[in-house]
């Protein structure tokens, strides 16, 4: 098995791509390997300076801290992967992971379809996502994870494509802001 590579806008982010399904229930961001029994997952955030992971539907992002360089750890994550795909595995991820359920005013489930079908798949494409989060006062609150979370240029691409994206289909939307988790 080849596991490619692939930067992302984020420095401290690398897209991992197996070439095998990786999450069989929706994206998934986990930073504490205590809240998960997955031993790929686990061995990952074992190794020394990875903070997160992020799991999407082809693709493993992985967010190091920035005194630690690639070099130094991309091939023990490849040959995780490696590994975890060997034992004839066909996913990390097949659980059902409950989303909060949302119940959402109509100006909400507009903003949330915008979101899911005009945004989250250029995000997923540079290793990250976006979630709904709150809508109040003409404010939508977001949470972005994977390689979007700390990116140096993710205020920019908040501001100037989710914002006024939103703005231009929603004119009750005035602003977008990324809350954490």
């Amino acid at each position: 098995m080849f596991v490619q590579t692939e930067v992302t806008p984020n420095p401290n982010s690398l897209k991992f791509l197996p070439g095998k399904k990786v999450s069989n229930s929706g994206p998934y961001e986990i930073t504490n390997k205590e809240d998960i029994q997955n031993e790929l997952v686990r061995n990952i955030l074992s190794i020394n300076g990875v903070e997160g992971i992020f799991l999407g539907h082809d693709f493993i992002s992985v967010n190091k801290k920035e005194n630690i360089k690639w070099d130094e750890i991309k091939h023990i994550v490849i040959s995780l992967i490696n590994d975890f795909y060997a034992d004839g595995k066909e996913f990390v991820i097949d659980e059902n992971i409950k989303e909060e359920d949302l119940d959402l005013s109509e100006i909400e489930s507009k903003i949330v379809k915008i979101l899911e079908e005009k945004i989250r798949p250029a995000v997923a494409r540079d290793g990250g996502d976006i979630k709904f989060k709150e809508f109040k006062d003409g404010i939508v609150k977001v949470q972005l994870q994977g390689s979007c979370s700390g990116c140096p240029s993710s205020t920019m691409t908040l501001k100037q494509g989710v914002q006024n994206l939103l703005c231009h289909y929603l004119p009750e939307v005035k602003e977008v802001v990324a809350i954490q988790q």
